[in-house]
């Protein structure tokens, strides 16, 4: 059997730009991000075995149990990293280099099975001083439970291209 199906040209296809560019954002506007996350007992202990992050703490309930918690509470850097993941389509899926994560606080442990939800809102937004075109835009995310406590609180920065650059 022959495949008769055209090859398509890719070159015709138009290009959809995504993400923010850095003229978007002003200090003080707050960004709800979309639905949330459930983060389960499973993420967990895949994100801490691929990363080889072996504490018994996140991976041995009867540790956690010996240790004044509950269960397992889920590891503190895929709260994190789910967090920013959460943030990415509204703040940073275009940006260019990431310049880092400041002022992180876990405010709590959570448990798996806990749906965390974030908003973001800027702090800063200024035009790069070594890359024309560019800024660097400053965030405050915050992460709630689904009791709307909460969990987590840190600063992050990116580079961001100009509405020109895009």
């Amino acid at each position: 059997m022959t495949d008769t199906a055209p090859n398509p040209d890719l070159a015709e296809f138009p290009l959809r730009r995504r993400g923010a560019y850095f003229e978007k954002f002003e200090t003080s506007q707050v960004f709800p991000h979309h639905w949330g996350r459930t983060i389960t007992t499973a993420d967990n202990v895949l994100f801490s075995t691929a990363l080889a992050h072996w504490s018994p703490m996140y991976l041995n309930a009867e540790y956690a149990r010996a240790h004044g918690h509950k269960d397992s509470p889920l590891n503190p850097f895929l709260v994190l990293c789910t967090v920013v993941g959460l943030s990415v389509e509204d703040l940073s899926e275009s940006a260019g280099p990431f310049l880092g994560i400041e002022e992180c606080v876990f405010e709590k442990p959570i448990y798996p099975g806990v749906t965390v939800r974030t908003e973001s809102v800027v702090l800063d937004s200024r035009p790069s001083a070594s890359r024309p075109g560019y800024g660097i835009v400053t965030w405050k995310t915050t992460a709630f439970d689904q009791n709307d406590e909460v969990v987590l609180r840190f600063v992050r920065k990116n580079l961001l291209a100009g509405q020109e650059l895009l």
